[in-house]
């Protein structure tokens, strides 16, 4: 690990005015934020990231869980722990696919040190960044080619991937976040900015080291949940090699929303693919819902959810959509 000086903000603007004075806050910045640093530290070891200085911003009054006035939604700040936000009151009633999302991701001792805004920063697993030792690599080497195009990629992307890089994005919970159509607030010496967060991760085009759209100096200061959770009907599906500690070969996050009287409703189909660093919101086309029938029902549901009593104990499994949650 190289050497590096550690500077403990007491404010945002100290923070943001140290953090300015490097050229970038992508690939190869000189001066990073940290605050759990459950990944940073971790690409430090393997030399991927050689800051000069660390900002440590636990200080800064960021760890707040609030509602916004007039129920307009909820606020999050940069620096909540994971398993804070999944385990709050709030989170996990009105917005129950962004604390299962965070709950399937890493594990409780990585969930207590892991911040909200590291998260939305998470570098890829791709093994060839991780490892130094392959020269080809164009999000940590840019220009060096993308050794996982013609090499080990299993996990790697089937979705908006480009000739230069094919590497994914680690989160769940910017599935979650996507699929609620979240807004990322940051801060920075130009002054406040609110990000969409579809806007927020960059495709690799032709520059994947450059993850997100932040600037040299800009901080997360929160991310803002919108007043519409999906907290009825909604599911996190996450397919991985094991059931827990273990990144996603393909994630889904979605929400069903119900209008009106039975027969005559309108459906909204929202959908969060971590395919890339592809974090859209997909709404389905408006369409007259009508509610199944037994048979469909049951038909529609899992072979673990259909066995009969007598088969014995049976696995808990969410079923499908429109009955998985009611």
């Amino acid at each position: 690990m190289k050497t590096f000086a550690l500077t403990r903000a007491n404010d945002s603007a100290q923070a943001i005015a140290t953090a300015a004075k490097a050229t970038t806050a992508q690939q190869g910045a000189e001066i990073r934020f940290i605050g759990g640093g459950t990944t940073l530290i971790d690409l430090m070891k393997l030399n991927v990231e050689q800051p000069n200085t660390l900002i440590d911003i636990n200080r800064l009054p960021l760890a707040q869980i609030e509602e916004l006035p007039g129920g307009n939604g909820v606020r999050i700040g940069a620096t909540v722990r994971n398993s804070d936000l999944a385990e709050h009151t709030l989170i996990k009633t009105r917005y129950p696919v962004l604390s299962e999302a965070l709950l399937s991701g890493a594990s409780p001792q990585l969930r207590n040190m892991a911040t909200v805004g590291g998260n939305l920063l998470q570098r890829t697993r791709c093994y060839y960044f991780y490892d130094p030792a392959f020269p080809q690599c164009n999000k940590r080497n840019p220009g060096s080619g993308c050794g996982a195009i013609d090499g080990y990629n299993r996990i790697h992307a089937i979705l908006g991937q480009s000739e230069q890089c094919i590497a994914t994005h680690p989160s769940d919970m910017c599935v979650a976040l996507a699929m609620l159509e979240a807004k990322v607030h940051v801060s920075g010496t130009s002054g406040d900015r609110v990000i969409a967060f579809a806007d927020f991760h960059r495709l690799p085009d032709d520059t994947p080291q450059r993850d997100t759209n932040l600037n040299a100096g800009e901080i997360i200061i929160g991310v803002e949940l919108p007043p519409k959770g999906f907290a009825t009907n909604y599911t996190y599906l996450k397919i991985r090699d094991r059931l827990s500690y273990a990144f996603a070969l393909v994630s889904v996050a979605v929400g069903l929303e119900l209008d009106g009287p039975a027969g005559s409703d309108r459906k909204l189909l929202a959908i969060g693919m971590a395919f890339e660093k592809i974090f859209g919101r997909l709404p389905a086309p408006a369409a007259r819902w009508r509610p199944p029938s037994p048979l469909a029902r049951s038909s529609c549901r899992p072979w673990c959810c259909r066995k009969p009593a007598s088969a014995g104990p049976r696995r808990r499994c969410r079923g499908c959509l429109p009955t998985a949650r009611s």
